[in-house]
């Protein structure tokens, strides 16, 4: 079945099968309105803003916006959350971030549309050298004040510019062809954190590049992988591509390289 727009659907009284939803997302003031008659206010939260990290420290900011379930339950269904599911939310730029639905239940996150202090709604993302970038219409945020992990993962998980949201079917099974799952489980949860945001793997992930990574790898020997990955602008001067994991010990940043190169070959044509 193709992914069909819920507003849309809703709208004509066509009952939207799970297999695929799409939802292209309201301007923020009229989400306010929506999600306002349905009883969901937007709130101020304050979160530790990874893209603004300098080494490996990230300040507070303080921004409104709405809790990120209530609003995807209004906007796609109750059933949006239901297990073995991934989120597709997708930016103006297309950048594109797949997010588990589980992991909406182990930490809060929200939708947000503003800064508190009325600030410009921008940040500067450091780790690809850009300055004032736009944030709106939505940006993804999670509760990582008091969670290590969530720290440790920097803005991996945190798109903004989101502008549609779709829900699918996991990815698992193709990012884990056959019996893969035991060995490179892990490594493809990796894969989802750092990579598959701007980049494919089988035809998964996000439309930057024109070459999925388990093709691109294998122009790659080890030591070239791990020195693009780890200092990509000493490489190729001028890339935005971030340093993988940035932050972290430098001898955990090299192994989540070698994992990654390891999965990526292993994985058998399509």
């Amino acid at each position: 079945m193709k992914a069909v727009t819920l507003s849309l659907a809703l709208l004509m009284g066509v009952a939207v099968a799970p297999a695929a939803w799409s939802l292209e997302l309201p301007a923020p003031a009229v989400a306010r309105e929506q999600l306002s008659a349905a009883g969901i206010s937007a709130e101020p939260v304050t979160v530790l803003e990874p893209h603004l990290a300098r080494k490996g420290r990230m300040p507070e900011v303080r921004y409104v916006g709405f809790p990120a379930n209530a609003a995807l339950a209004q906007w796609l269904g109750a059933d949006w959350n239901a297990a073995g599911r991934e989120l597709e939310l997708r930016a103006l730029d297309g950048f594109v971030s797949r997010i588990p639905v589980e992991r909406f239940a182990q930490h809060r996150a929200w939708l947000m549309i503003a800064r508190e202090d009325g600030k410009p709604f921008q940040v500067d993302n450091h780790l690809q050298g850009e300055k004032q970038v736009p944030l709106g219409p939505f940006y993804l945020v999670w509760d990582n004040r008091r969670s290590k992990a969530l720290q440790a993962e920097g803005g991996a998980l945190w798109p903004y510019q989101v502008a549609a949201v779709s829900s699918g079917p996991s990815s698992t099974k193709a990012l884990l062809p056959g019996d893969m799952a035991k060995r490179y489980g892990a490594a493809a949860d990796l894969a989802r954190t750092h990579c598959l945001s701007c980049h494919r793997i089988r035809g998964y992930g996000g439309d930057k590049m024109p070459l999925d990574l388990d093709v691109a790898v294998k122009g790659f020997d080890a030591a070239a992988w791990r020195r693009w990955l780890l200092t990509p602008s000493a490489v190729r001067p001028g890339t935005t591509m971030p340093a993988l994991a940035e932050g972290r010990p430098d001898a955990e940043r090299a192994a989540i390289a070698r994992q990654l190169y390891d999965y990526l070959h292993a994985l058998p044509p399509r």
